[in-house]
């Protein structure tokens, strides 16, 4: 569901009675950036989370208050349930996808970097980690590791037994462990490398690039088949430094500007003014080891406005 399209506290349902109609709406609004967070992470997609936030809308209108117990549980099963459907959907969509593919970026609010695990949760590292999981295991892990929820809650959102969500938990930390950044990185980590890269890009300063990549470092570039990007990884600092260099060469039409982007510093490229690239890292023991880059214009329009995460 859309913003602009979001039920505002208050509007009745046509045919049901105002009161219950009150309800439902005010119950969806006060948890609607909960879900929104729930559905992006199990997603990496803003646009598809929307769309998911609308289906589990259309059916919270159907469902009997009087039943609900625990209206916030109730609410992240219908969207746990919708996001399962929609990420089998998007497997599929990512196999035809024209280059790498990486999670749509968003300018996040500063208490979401307060909050150290959430921020960690959705940074494009770790949205990145959570891909290489099968739906299910992406759903329990996320509902366990992030929001917490009891293995009975997770259990009724997955449609599974409590025992089965124990060990696909298991699995999935162990999954994620082997392959998430060792050690924690603060803000202040990133936003230092950050700007050492800034400084070598305008600078066109090869060895200090060299000084902040790591040697094995990893570039990806998503421009989904409608911008230019490299339609293959880049691997090593020796390929990297040159092509994150070559960033110099729009001179004065191009700038580099310092954003919280899932919840971490990142930097936006603005060619013209506009917005042609976000630019977010992964860090390990103080280098670089991952840079990527989205270019695909249609991942790059919840970039002018914050978005609310919450757990």
């Amino acid at each position: 569901m859309s913003e602009s399209s979001e039920p505002a506290a208050g509007t009745a349902r046509p045919g049901a009675p105002g009161g219950r109609a009150d309800a439902a709406t005010e119950a969806f609004v006060a948890h609607r950036n909960l879900l929104f967070t729930v559905a992006y992470e199990m997603l990496g997609s803003a646009a598809d989370a929307e769309d998911v936030l609308q289906e589990t809308w259309l059916r919270w209108t159907g469902v009997d208050l009087g039943t609900v117990r625990d209206q916030r549980a109730y609410l992240v099963r219908i969207t746990t349930r919708q996001a399962l459907g929609r990420l089998r959907t998007l497997r599929r969509r990512k196999e035809s996808y024209v280059g790498p593919w990486l999670p749509e970026p968003l300018l996040t609010s500063p208490d979401v970097a307060e909050d150290v695990e959430l921020a960690d949760s959705v940074s494009m590292a770790m949205l990145l980690v959570m891909e290489t999981l099968a739906p299910t295991e992406r759903a329990v892990f996320v509902l366990r590791e992030v929001f917490d929820l009891g293995y009975d809650e997770i259990a009724e959102a997955v449609g599974k037994s409590q025992a089965a969500v124990r060990q696909i938990v298991h699995r999935a930390r162990a999954h994620v462990a082997a392959r998430r950044p060792r050690g924690a990185v603060s803000a202040a980590e990133t936003r230092s490398a950050l700007e050492a890269f800034q400084r070598a890009v305008e600078t066109g300063d090869l060895q200090r690039l060299f000084d902040i990549l790591a040697p094995d470092v990893v570039f990806l570039g998503d421009g989904g088949g409608v911008a230019q990007a490299a339609l293959v990884p880049i691997l090593g600092a020796d390929k990297v430094a040159p092509l994150a260099a070559g960033l110099r060469r729009f001179g004065a039409a191009g700038s580099l500007e310092a954003a919280q982007v899932n919840g971490y510093p990142a930097l936006i490229f603005r060619l013209d003014g506009e917005i042609d690239t976000v630019i977010a890292v992964r860090l390990e023991d103080g280098l670089i080891t991952g840079l990527y880059a989205v270019r695909n214009p249609e991942k790059l329009s919840r970039m002018e406005r914050e978005t609310l995460l919450r757990r």
